[in-house]
Parts: structure tokens; C-alpha cells; sequence
């Protein structure tokens, strides 16, 4: 029987110690908020208390890309333009032009030239257009 009080015992202790850790509050603003113009320029944010509409903006030219730039044919592109695309230096676009002519943007995974992540990162600016040489 004193086992039974001695563990609601310790799991109380246990819980008095992790509960400041929950009850610490974060630092950012609540959502929906944003920096007014009273603020001090002199005050400055932490990365952690970034609003979201900053992260946005941040992100916007990146958009913008998706946007205006044409898919690239990785069947006829030069490697310059290879390389251009996230992820992809001097081995990857080599192997990629070693690799041609390409069906399917997804050979680039079935042929081994690119990992998964590599390819999740380019997929949405790449096209494989079938060419004289692939039919």
C-alpha cells in the first residue's frame, strides 16, 4: 500500500517540473497582427518573430519565377541553363545531358541522374519534349 502514494508522489513532481515548460508563452505576434508604423525602428525581430506576411514576401520572387519562366526542356537544354535549376551543379547537369534523349521528365529518377529530394525541387520547371532522336 505505500507504493501506491509514493508514485501519485513522483508523477506529481515530474509534472510540477515539465509544467513551466508548457506554460512559457511564445514571442511572436498573435496571428493576424501586424507591425505598425509606431513601432521603433530601432527595435528589431527575432527570425522566430517573423509574421507570416514577411515569410510571404520572402517567397515572392520565387513565385514570380514559376510565373514568367518557361519550363525547361531538359532534352535541349545547354548545361549553363541546367544549372540554373535548384539543386543542380556541374555533376548533376552533366549526367543529365549524358543521360538524354529523355520521354518523361520522371526518367531522371528511373535512371538514377537525380535523388528524390533533387527532383521534388525541379520538377515543376522541367519538361521533356520528345524529340526526333527519342521516338
Amino acid at each position: 500500500m505505500k507504493r501506491i502514494p509514493s508514485m501519485f508522489v513522483l508523477a506529481a513532481f515530474v509534472l510540477s517540473l515539465s509544467a513551466p515548460a508548457f506554460a512559457q508563452g511564445s514571442s511572436a505576434p498573435p496571428r493576424g497582427s501586424y507591425v505598425s508604423a509606431a513601432t521603433d525602428s530601432t527595435e528589431k525581430e527575432s527570425p522566430a518573430q517573423e509574421s507570416k506576411e514577411e515569410k510571404h514576401e520572402a517567397k515572392a520572387p520565387h513565385k514570380a519565377y514559376h510565373a514568367t519562366a518557361p519550363a525547361l526542356d531538359i532534352n535541349t537544354a545547354t548545361k549553363e541553363e541546367l544549372m540554373k535549376l535548384p539543386g543542380v551543379g556541374d555533376a548533376i547537369s552533366d549526367k543529365i545531358i549524358a543521360g538524354r534523349p529523355y520521354t518523361s521528365k520522371m526518367q531522371l529518377l528511373t535512371k538514377k541522374i537525380v535523388t528524390r529530394a533533387e527532383y521534388y525541387k525541379i520538377k515543376g520547371r522541367i519538361i521533356a519534349k520528345k524529340t526526333a532522336m527519342s521516338k
